[in-house]
């Protein structure tokens, strides 16, 4: 892969990167996969973007709602944004639309609030919402051929044998489509990785979607190196689902892949980030615009925890209490 970098801020371009991730600027050397230089896919190139703001705070880029009479970071809520008017970023191939409804979203979280042991008990009544902002977060969807070559010793040996391990191995060969890679600059690796699935065959045209009138983050993650990451990520699965077809226990697991054919299209995703404030501390929860499922950092009772330390150190002095009695009785007799 052809490495350049940006003749503006030097950062450094992947050859099927068409714009800088660090700064905009357009990437003359677009090359394809075989470095061959190839024209610009109009489903693929960069966009300006109308109103384009970078956070202070936290360091988001977004495209904002163009009719937001206030403007506030969705990530962090800060006010201090700062616009960048010739900024440029990638054009999504398809985007999957919002299912959640803004009037469902307080409830989801006061619900999630009130769930789990460790959580305060007035968590749900208490928690002030600051804002719920739908925000379409970048995604690459990777898809890839793997093939893949395996080794391991198992338990299950043929009857009468003398060792309690055998060898195996074997070979397969599966496509993966739909292997998600988070683009966003903001969000954790946790987070994203939590926030998933989604249907992806829900996905419809960027044009016909209003996409001027919403939060749009912008990619931050160039290809390559959600390249690398997709390709971590197959591994993993791969070397799951090896061991799911070995009966007994297995020791020793050796998982070769080659993935080929390794394509990617950027595509925005629905979520909503809402942060909320419980006893003057801010928790950021993200709730999936299109599965309603929640995830985020909740508030921990401390109370909770003293209960339980001291209801187990109660335990333990009654047992040792016990136990010197029962040794005492057993003297006297």
């Amino acid at each position: 892969m052809l490495e350049t970098r940006c003749e503006v801020c030097r950062a450094y371009l992947d050859g099927e990167d068409l714009f800088c991730s660090n700064c905009g600027t357009e990437n003359p050397s677009g090359l394809d996969a075989q470095g061959i230089a190839r024209e610009v896919d109009s489903s693929t190139q960069q966009i300006a973007s109308v109103l384009s703001f970078q956070c202070d705070q936290c360091g988001a880029s977004m495209s904002y709602d163009a009719s937001a009479k206030q403007l506030r970071c969705p990530f962090c809520g800060s006010e201090k944004l700062h616009s960048r008017p010739n900024a440029r970023t990638l054009k999504p191939r398809s985007v999957v639309p919002f299912r959640v409804k803004r009037n469902h979203v307080d409830g989801l979280l006061r619900e999630w609030l009130g769930k789990g042991f460790w959580r305060p008990n007035d968590a749900s009544e208490q928690s002030v919402i600051s804002k719920a902002t739908p925000v379409y977060v970048p995604f690459w969807v990777f898809s890839a051929e793997a093939e893949t070559a395996w080794t391991a010793d198992t338990s299950r040996v043929p009857i009468g044998a003398r060792g309690t391990w055998r060898p195996i191995s074997g070979t397969t060969h599966r496509s993966y489509r739909g292997v998600l890679v988070g683009a966003s600059g903001t969000l954790t690796p946790m987070e994203i990785r939590e926030i998933a699935p989604f249907d992806l065959s829900e996905s419809v045209d960027p044009e016909k979607l209003d996409l001027l009138n919403v939060v749009v983050e912008e990619f931050r993650v160039t290809r390559r190196d959600a390249r690398a990451i997709a390709k971590g990520t197959i591994d993993q699965m791969v070397a799951e689902e090896v061991r799911q077809q070995i009966d007994g226990s297995i020791r020793n697991l050796r998982v070769n892949v080659r993935a080929q054919d390794m394509s990617s299209v950027p595509v925005l995703l629905p979520v909503w980030i809402m942060v909320y404030r419980y006893k003057d501390k801010s928790f950021r929860v993200l709730v999936n615009g299109q599965t309603s499922e929640v995830y985020g950092i909740a508030p921990f009772s401390n109370t909770k925890l003293m209960l339980v330390i001291a209801g187990v150190f109660a335990i333990v002095l009654l047992i040792i209490v016990f136990v010197v009695f029962a040794s005492l009785a057993s003297h006297h007799l």
